[in-house]
């Protein structure tokens, strides 16, 4: 029940801010309001927000009702800046602004939009943005500014502070300022002097003491998001000037920024790594020193615990496990703009360090795919701690920098602390050329001894790196509620007093972010810990990092795959505790839909996670658990009866066809979303793109004399479902047979097909042990048919090839209709490409196979021009969700019409999914085969 002040403040809000968006019920409230770090606060409202004047209303609200407020753009931050116990506000669907100009030397970002996203804009200029988090694929551009996010490359020469041009913000009391807008800065003046002159004020205060003015140029000559940037002070002496440069990396504590220009910089087209490999860390320390004078772009330090958690990883160099105990590496990378530029600096850099000791022989690769696998090494190491803790304990990352000439002595002293502290697991790494090292270990919050085991391990780390190194506490991660402590004792008197200062002027009654970067609690830090109780064997080694969101279908209107476990993990928290009954009763009634009905299970996530979860499998696994001896007896008897229930479903397809013959298209939209409303979903929505039945599939005599055969198993979607009332095209196994013959093959179809499934249908829901009845049943099929796998086996839907490739017979070859008509077709056809422009959608299945790169071949073999929509991945179809939980397909699609507006048609490779797409694309959607068998001869 929110208290009174909170209430009055929710009502308010609702009268301009849909009440869709603004999140009270208790699920929602712990899920979004999780973010990537190891803390946990519950917030009391959350609002997603969808435009500028929607977040200066509601701030003008909070300041006059003193109600604190945080804010969140993708929660992957992990030093605690993203969580409240009051009010969150959170970016919604909009915030998707992008402008590229001046020759792309500048682009225009909102918040909302994802760092890689920004870097595909620029891409076809040579260009990209500065910061590189290596979260870039997931996090937020409000995020990356707002944190002072870096990377392995960017340094401290092209972060956000160097390369910011321009921001857009909002002030605590709704105040909006435009920095690259004139007019804009004279209101602000007149209606803020206070903070015009209160930053000029501190500037001058800086200058005037110039052991303070060096103190702050010395402390960002490394990495540095321990605290405000004070740099702001020294670097400039416009008022307005410091006040954006304030805002990078001040963690939503100071504004809401709700647009920032940047300079970009160059991405060049040429790159070469190199894994070099030094007898010790001391070694390698000073080969980067040696480094930073040369053309390198990125250089990554590795030490032995690290590279020996990844060397049996699938794909890592064998050297890696006959390395000697003391070994460490640096992975190196140089970049230029063409390949003699390129050769040049190789061999600057070889010679620069000829004198090194070294393990061995330097080799740089410049094939992308050579060195992809060097950096997976890398990208590999957060993972491995991960996937091997224990489970209910957390992996803690923590960020730290040195000067880079003494990166040696501090590298080999934070491998004892962490070995006097019993971390045996522990790794380090890190940016070597910026001296910033992360180091990761594993931490039980749950056990009181474990917490302090935990706070003296980092009180010694803050004496180290402080009092004996100079170096900074947080070197990217920002400082959020972790380092927040000892932000004094980094910075000294003196400069925390300016930091007061700051947060003084922007937010007088401290109700932005209260605790985050400034805190007086010396225990902040080990306070609101998040706990990771077993959840379930499928997803407990998740991190909470957030990378697998961007992928999820239902992240606008459900749970995204985090969130999922997130709010399972409670649930399981609160089982057998009788004094959370009804709470817990509130949580599993709201997963229902929020978490189960709506999972798409297209396991996409699993493609992001670093760890490798798949929170689709969970949800099958729960379908599965949960099922009731009614429903298992009731899918045994569909299995049985499969071939009838399949005719029944067609014949009911063909009878609704024949009624919207009738009736038209208006009435029976009205009707059927009537009727699917009235019976809380249980009739399944009909739409326009609904197919028609489809007759019986007719056999032909093979001639046993043709060596071209192939056995062709339509799916039982392809079997039932024909193509819909708006489209005058045959039916998907009928093409498909008519490529297959314009080749010269002989076609071949399993015995008692109608009876046949792969039994994807069923293991979706959940029906384990009839989906495995059923496998066995075609495995057996396709075997005779195949003649124990001297036949290949041709499946039109990429969903059951999948499933059919994962659990039949390894002797069946079983091919995807790309890949079939690539590998045995193409010679045997003349292709003539047509003169238009078609849109391709990858199905999460063909993803996940790895067929994109054959379904885009094939596409191109046939039309003139192929657009693949960026940022459209499952389509949210799943199956027969498109038609029970509409929503869900409707949300997943939502920016597909735009993307294809100059399409005449698309394709893809699931008949289900193509439904989906056809209805919220407005264009046709069919099988590849069907372009194939329109370009071939």
């Amino acid at each position: 029940m929110l208290a009174s002040k909170y209430r009055a403040f929710h009502n308010a809000v609702a009268a301009f801010v849909p009440i869709a968006r603004i999140i009270t019920d208790p699920l929602r409230l712990l899920a979004y309001g999780t973010d990537a770090s190891f803390y946990r606060l519950v917030p009391k409202i959350v609002i997603n927000v969808e435009n500028e004047a929607e977040v200066a209303r509601i701030l003008r609200l909070a300041y006059k009702s003193r109600i604190p407020v945080t804010f969140r753009a993708a929660g992957t931050s992990l030093s605690g800046q993203a969580v409240t116990d009051s009010v969150l506000i959170r970016l919604g669907e909009g915030w998707q602004g992008c402008r590229v100009y001046d020759q792309a030397r500048r682009i225009d970002l909102e918040p909302g939009i994802i760092g890689a996203h920004a870097n595909r804009t620029l891409a076809p200029f040579g260009k990209k943005i500065g910061p590189d988090p290596a979260s870039i694929d997931s996090c937020k551009i409000g995020g990356i500014l707002a944190n002072n996010a870096s990377g392995m490359c960017c340094g401290v020469a092209e972060n956000s502070y160097q390369t910011l041009e321009e921001l857009r913000l909002i002030l605590v009391d709704g105040t909006v300022l435009d920095t690259g807008d004139d007019e804009s800065k004279r209101r602000f003046r007149e209606k803020h002097p206070e903070i015009v002159e209160g930053l000029a004020d501190l500037r001058r205060q800086v200058i005037s003491a110039p052991e303070l003015e060096a103190r702050i140029r010395h402390k960002f000559k490394i990495k540095n998001t321990t605290g405000y940037s004070l740099n702001a002070l020294v670097d400039f002496e416009d008022p307005f000037d410091i006040l954006k440069h304030l805002l990078v990396g001040s963690e939503g504590t100071l504004a809401f920024i709700s647009k920032v220009t940047y300079r970009t910089v160059t991405e060049h087209a040429h790159k070469a790594s190199a894994l070099m490999l030094f007898p010790d860390i001391r070694t390698a320390c000073e080969a980067t020193i040696i480094l930073k004078k040369q053309p390198v772009a990125a250089v990554e330090l590795m030490d032995r615990p690290a590279l020996r958690s990844v060397q049996d990883k699938d794909g890592m160099p064998p050297y890696l496990r006959e390395l000697c105990d003391t070994a460490a590496a640096l992975l190196v990378e140089t970049r230029a703009g063409d390949k003699a530029e390129l050769d040049a600096q190789i061999e600057t850099i070889k010679a620069a360090l000829a004198g090194v000791n070294m393990v061995r022989e330097i080799e740089f690769t410049p094939v992308p795919q050579e060195f992809a696998k060097l950096w997976n090494i890398r990208k590999g190491l957060f993972p491995a701690v991960g996937s091997v803790r224990a489970t209910g304990t957390t992996v803690i990352i923590e960020d730290v920098a040195f000067p880079i000439e003494r990166l040696a002595d501090a590298t080999l002293e934070l491998q004892g602390l962490l070995d006097t502290y019993g971390y045996s697991e522990a790794i380090i790494f890190g940016h070597a050329l910026e001296g910033n090292l992360h180091f990761v270990f594993t931490q039980d919050f749950g056990d009181p001894k474990e917490i302090e085991r935990y706070s003296k391990l980092m009180d010694d780390v803050t004496v180290m790196v402080v009092e004996k190194y100079d170096g900074s506490l947080k070197a990217e991660h920002g400082t959020g509620r972790n380092m927040a402590p000892f932000v004094e004792m980094e910075w000294g008197q003196d400069a925390y007093r300016l930091m007061q200062d700051i947060k003084r002027i922007f937010d007088p009654l401290t109700l932005l972010n209260p605790g985050v970067i400034l805190n007086p609690d010396p225990k902040a830090h080990l306070k609101d810990l998040k706990p990771l109780p077993a959840a379930h064997e499928l997803v407990d080694k998740c991190i909470e990092c957030g990378f697998c969101e961007p992928i999820c279908p239902s992240k606008h209107i459900t749970l995204s795959p985090r969130q999922r476990i997130t709010s399972w993990r409670e649930i399981q928290r609160l089982q057998g505790k009788p004094e959370h009954k009804t709470e817990l009763a509130k949580l599993l009634k709201a997963y229902g839909y929020q978490g189960d009905g709506t999972c798409a299970t297209d396991g996409l996530c699993g493609t992001r996670c670093p760890v490798g979860i798949d929170t689709g499998k969970m949800t099958k696994a729960l379908r599965a658990e949960s099922a009731t001896i009614r429903q298992k007896k009731a899918a045994d008897w569909i299995g049985e009866h499969f071939a009838g229930v399949a005719r029944t479903v067609s014949g009911v397809l063909q009878a609704v066809d024949a009624v919207h013959a009738v009736a038209g298209t208006k009435f029976m939209d009205v009707s059927s979303e009537t009727l699917h409303r009235m019976t809380g979903k249980r009739v399944p929505r009909w739409n326009a793109q609904m197919p028609g039945g489809i007759s019986r599939i007719r056999r032909e005599k093979v001639n046993e004399g043709n060596p071209l055969k192939v056995v062709y198993f339509p799916s039982c979607i392809a079997r039932n479902m024909g193509p819909s009332r708006c489209e005058k095209i045959r039916p998907l196994p009928e093409t498909t047979v008519s490529v297959l013959r314009k080749a010269g093959y002989e076609v071949i179809f399993p015995e008692n097909m109608a009876a046949l499934c792969c039994g994807q249908a069923f293991e979706s829901k959940g029906f384990v042990a009839q989906a495995d009845v059923k496998s066995a049943q075609l495995e057996e099929a396709l075997l005779t048919a195949s003649r124990n796998g001297a036949l290949p086996v041709l499946c039109d839907t990429s969903p059951c090839l999948k499933r059919m490739q994962e659990v039949l017979d390894p002797r069946l070859k079983i091919y995807d209709p790309s890949v079939f008509v690539l590998e045995f077709l193409q010679d045997k056809l003349t292709f003539t490409k047509k003169d238009k422009r078609v849109a391709l959608h990858v199905t999460c299945t063909s993803r996940k196979l790895g067929l994109e790169g054959k379904l885009l071949e094939l596409a191109k073999k046939c039309a003139a021009k192929v657009v693949v929509p960026e940022d459209i991945f499952c389509c949210g179809f799943a199956g027969d969700k498109g038609f029970s939980v509409p929503e869900l397909n409707a949300s997943a699609l939502k920016t597909l019409a735009e993307k294809v507006e100059d399409c005449t048609e698309g394709y893809s490779t699931s008949r289900t999914c193509e439904i989906g797409l056809a209805l919220h694309g407005g264009i046709p959607y069919r099988n590849i085969l069907y372009l194939v068998d329109e370009c071939t001869a």
